[in-house]
């Protein structure tokens, strides 16, 4: 059955045919994987080189969402494009972090396109009004389901390599099967560790069912060729989980230094927001996610309400924004920003004068949150909420505040020590800039991971990265 996608003017873009398991096509795929599956078995593969290649990604999230894993995928897979291999994405519909699905993509639920030399293979899944346990396990269910047809269909293109991002793990099962039916590599990238942090936050209980998910989690994750994750206490935790180590990498992720200057000028913002120019403003720009400990930020500033020089600015969308809004209320140093466009967002991060990083207590080192390589490029200090000892805490203590999470009251503190000593400040901006250079580049980072994939073997750290 053909499909037939069109644009905004009605013409045609492209004819697709609807992924379907029809009996002699299962056949035909059956036949034409045996060789690649005994050749894997007996380990006879040809080693992938960084030479133009067959890549598969599989990432629920991917552009055009503007933050969290579908930026990254996104970037990944537009980078990989530009250097001349073949790269195709399986994903979902663009839905995050709004958790409604965008107007333009809700019909048809199967579609095929092109963006920045990347082939887009769309399939559907259910999104929640409002996420939570159970319904988040359904959601990300739904994307493995509807996704299996058109992985398979992926295996007569015969990939060199195929990259699972997760969350979720509920799909890799079928990217797995997927590289293996075409003797392709298969490599899992953990951007963070969904079942512990689901446990560890309550969004998920039982000692019994978290025994089960653990166990296969585990007997999963032995079963990739390559196993990243991104940052160093992360990747001891694949260590931990018993996954080899020369299969292990350390993939962190990046910023593009280019397109976030500490000189860009800011006064835009600044303008549209009634902000004097000497005021000092306190930045948090994200995803408002639950997991980031965002109720800190209105309960600062209430507390330093009387501070006039002092504005809050949050900028982001999610599950949490209602929530901020009701707490906002009534408070006039406080500013509510929707999600900027990616193109503004290098003006937007050099707004601030601080930068706010808040974790909640049960994230530590199950995640590094994605926005912090943005924060330190644009040469500014950052206020973290986090545990001493946590690899977060380590990275900021290096250029900002380090204050437990959940205390308001030693929040509201630090802020008012930055925003009374411009000369800290400035230091601590230097050495947020510096770092950003020598860890997140976006070409260095890339193009170190994607020489040659086998044999590599990862190098724990022993604290932070560096």
């Amino acid at each position: 059955m053909l499909q037939i996608v069109r644009n905004d003017a009605g013409s045609v873009v492209d004819v697709v045919a609807k992924p379907r398991q029809e009996l002699h096509l299962l056949i035909l795929l059956v036949v034409m994987s045996s060789v690649n599956l005994w050749r894997y078995s007996f380990g006879f593969r040809l080693p992938v080189k960084l030479k133009r290649m067959k890549i598969l990604i599989c990432s629920a999230n991917f552009a055009p969402e503007p933050t969290g894993i579908g930026k990254y995928s996104g970037e990944m897979a537009a980078w990989l494009a530009a250097r001349g291999h073949e790269v195709r994405a399986v994903a979902a519909p663009p839905y995050y972090p709004q958790w409604q699905l965008s107007r333009d993509y809700r019909w048809p639920p199967y579609r095929r396109e092109q963006w920045n030399g990347v082939d887009i293979w769309r399939a559907p899944l259910w999104v929640p009004a409002s996420p939570s346990g159970v319904t988040r396990v359904l959601h990300l269910l739904s994307f493995a389901v509807m996704s299996f047809p058109v992985m398979l269909r992926q295996v007569f293109w015969e990939p060199d390599l195929v990259i699972t991002v997760a969350p979720t793990l509920v799909y890799a099962p079928t990217t797995l099967l997927t590289a293996r039916l075409c003797g392709a590599q298969a490599w899992l990238h953990i951007q963070d560790f969904e079942v512990d942090v689901a446990f560890r936050m309550g969004l998920l209980k039982g000692n019994l069912l978290q025994r089960l998910i653990l166990r296969m989690e585990r007997a999963l994750l032995h079963r990739f060729d390559t196993v990243s994750s991104i940052s160093g206490r992360m990747v001891e935790r694949l260590l931990q989980k018993g996954v080899p180590r020369r299969r292990i990498r350390y993939f962190p992720n990046w910023v593009n230094l280019s397109h976030v200057k500490p000189t860009s000028i800011s006064g835009a913002y600044r303008t549209r927001l009634g902000i004097a120019a000497d005021a000092v403003v306190v930045l948090f720009s994200g995803t408002l996610g639950g997991k980031q400990g965002l109720m800190a930020i209105p309960a600062a500033a209430k507390l330093l309400a009387a501070r006039n020089d002092i504005v809050f600015v949050i900028c982001g969308d999610g599950m949490m924004k209602a929530a901020l809004e009701t707490a906002s209320a009534g408070l006039a140093n406080v500013r509510l920003l929707p999600l900027q466009p990616p193109e503004r967002l290098g003006e937007l991060l050099c707004v601030a004068d601080i930068h706010l990083l808040p974790q909640s207590l049960g994230a530590a080192d199950l995640v590094l949150p994605s926005k912090l390589s943005g924060m330190l490029a644009s040469g500014r200090p950052v206020i973290a909420t986090c545990l001493a000892g946590t690899e977060l805490a380590a990275v900021v203590s290096l250029c900002g505040i380090v204050v437990a999470p959940q205390d308001s009251a030693a929040l509201a503190l630090a802020i008012s020590r930055l925003a009374d000593d411009v000369a800290t400040r400035q230091e601590f901006g230097r050495r947020a800039r510096t770092y950003a250079e020598v860890n997140f580049e976006q070409d260095a980072i890339l193009g170190k991971m994607f020489g040659p994939i086998e044999g590599d073997e990862v190098t724990v750290p022993d604290d932070v990265i560096a």
